[in-house]
């Protein structure tokens, strides 16, 4: 089998797009700090505030954007300096959010890892993702909203993996990162609903994140989201082939019943480890994970698939594929081959 690179694991993060790179090499030309008061300073920041306007009209956003390094920094901001503590937290959850979670409630889950939206209500901050890193189960966050806006508590909006693909949920706070959808690695937002739900902090973006803009970041981000998700029916096809070729070999689809994203899978080959499975299809060239990127390195049993009542025999043979914008057809044909080889399963003729 061909050992050419093959890249399946876009939810890690996903190649810049050629427009992004030609608009972070615009940005990097306007070198000048935003807060400047002097002409390149100014024509930084009307750069930096036209761009701002333009990521908020094209995610559909009305409320406020305030740039950060990424989704982390935006979850941690979100959570650090919201005026209602963390109250609750869905357990299947990324780290960049349980890692700041502390005694907060957990939330139940389903065995497709939906968040009981009724369980949700009450005062607070309550932290709960659009779509799962390592499942691609999409949570009833319009649901849950109500519930929450009915008790007085907000909602903070992990969309990491949903930002610049899928319609934003009617959250009060959103975390998204750029290198998901085609954007830079080193740039992402916080969207904010309204300024009354944070203490500011000092420093720019309108005294709620300290540090000097990153133009060239935000330039690029505002011109991957440009490129749209047009090709979304695609990747609902290829996953389609993709399930029903590893359902054919013995496979099994995590939460196949449930609503999920068309990037992401998490799939199980009975009797073959995790490792076992990265390790052959690295030889073969082909790049998937076990879990999310932040801890695939240390092959830990998944907290999230736990959560969802899988024993930890078969969470450990569980992987995540996922599908980006460059991915073809021969693609999925070739991950089945390798996948058939793995398992010990001949094709269907």
């Amino acid at each position: 089998m061909s050992t050419k690179p093959l890249y399946l694991d876009h939810a890690a993060t996903t190649p810049l797009l050629p427009a992004a790179r030609d608009a972070w090499l615009e940005g990097a030309a306007i070198w000048a700090n935003p807060s400047s008061p002097h002409r390149q300073g100014r024509a930084a920041r009307a750069a930096l505030e036209e761009a701002r306007a333009r990521i908020a009209q094209l995610l559909g956003w009305t409320g406020e954007v305030v740039f950060t390094s990424g989704a982390s920094e935006a979850l941690a901001l979100a959570i650090g300096r919201s005026k209602k503590p963390l109250r609750a937290v869905s357990p299947v959850e990324h780290e960049a959010v349980l890692r700041h979670a502390g005694d907060a409630r957990r939330l139940p889950v389903d065995a497709s890892g939906h968040v009981d939206a009724d369980s949700a209500g009450g005062d607070g901050l309550v932290a709960v993702q659009q779509v799962n890193s390592e499942t691609g189960v999409i949570q009833p966050l319009d649901g849950i909203a109500v519930k929450l806006r009915e008790s007085g508590g907000i909602l903070l909006a992990d969309c990491a993996q949903a930002a610049g693909k899928l319609s934003l949920p009617d959250a009060d706070l959103i975390a998204l990162a750029a290198h998901k959808f085609g954007g830079p690695i080193g740039i992402g937002a916080l969207l904010v609903r309204d300024w009354a739900l944070l203490e500011p902090v000092g420093g720019q973006e309108r005294g709620y994140r300290a540090g000097t803009e990153n133009l060239p970041g935000v330039l690029a981000m505002a011109a991957a989201l440009d490129a749209g998700c047009d090709w979304m029916g695609e990747a609902a096809r290829l996953r389609g082939k993709l399930e029903a070729g590893i359902v054919a070999a013995g496979g099994e689809v995590i939460a196949a019943d449930a609503k999920r994203s068309p990037t992401i899978g998490g799939y199980r080959m009975p009797g073959k480890s995790s490792a076992a499975q990265l390790i052959r299809f690295d030889a073969m060239g082909i790049a998937v994970s076990a879990g999310s990127a932040c801890s695939s390195g240390s092959l830990r049993t998944s907290h999230v698939l736990s959560a969802m009542g899988l024993d930890d025999k078969a969470a450990s043979e569980v992987i995540r594929v996922s599908i980006g914008r460059e991915t073809q057809e021969a693609d999925i044909d070739r991950f089945l081959d390798a996948w058939r080889e793995i398992a010990g399963k001949q094709a269907v003729e």
